[in-house]
């Protein structure tokens, strides 16, 4: 989500910093709110998280509504929001959690974002998958009902060059291969593109869509949902 800031907002305090594989993550906090910054690019904060619910919420909907227990891989942890929102549904089954970066696992595990996300971690259901989710996504075998994708601010705004691959026609066809016939593959992102709506109807997804959810100030941020129906 990207760093809105108004004249008034109070100045952030640094509570952790850590330097690992990928570059920087640093866990800020500013008044009530968290925020987190990976190599100095705002990701997203507790201010709000409507669009992070958005995320699980459409593609549970788009999913049949007589499938059992259906599982979801949510790629990101971030600040918790997502998770939370699948926990507290008893809909879903398996609820997997890919994410790569160590210091925010701790943050949510033993740190202040442990207030947001406690219940939803000891959830049976849930499993944190310490990963990259790329990487996961073409090496792994398991097979999920939904992709609920949340590692970057979009398809056109990622946090590091890696990242990219995710939405190249390869990258695409691993989340394809990775959905169960008539699961969804739900992306979401700062800004609406276009360009990735195309790009999933090229690597076979059907149903193609997007959700926005409005902000303050600029550009909605949006979820983009694609099916694999065969």
């Amino acid at each position: 989500m990207p760093d809105i800031l108004h004249s008034d907002a109070p100045a952030p305090v640094t509570l952790d910093r850590r330097e690992g594989p990928y570059g920087e993550v640093v866990l800020r906090q500013r008044g009530d709110d968290f925020e987190i910054i990976a190599n100095g690019c705002f990701l997203m904060d507790t201010s709000d998280g409507r669009s992070e619910r958005l995320l699980i919420d459409a593609a549970l909907a788009a999913l049949p509504a007589d499938r059992p227990a259906p599982s979801v891989l949510i790629g990101g942890l971030g600040v918790g929001f997502s998770l939370v929102r699948a926990a507290a549904e008893p809909r879903w089954g398996r609820i997997a959690v890919a994410e790569r970066e160590q210091a925010i696992v701790d943050w949510h595990r033993e740190g202040p974002l442990a207030a947001i996300s406690a219940a939803a971690l000891a959830d049976p259901r849930t499993g944190i998958l310490t990963t990259d989710l790329v990487a996961h996504l073409s090496t792994t075998t398991d097979r999920y009902d939904a992709l609920c994708l949340d590692i970057d601010n979009g398809p056109d705004w990622t946090v590091t060059e890696d990242n990219t691959s995710l939405y190249s026609p390869a990258g695409l066809a691993d989340c394809r291969a990775r959905l169960t016939p008539g699961g969804v593959l739900a992306v979401w992102s700062a800004q609406p593109s276009a360009d990735f709506e195309q790009a999933l109807r090229n690597a076979g997804f059907s149903g193609v869509r997007t959700e926005e959810v409005s902000v303050a100030r600029g550009v909605p941020d949006v979820v983009h949902l694609a099916l694999r129906t065969d």
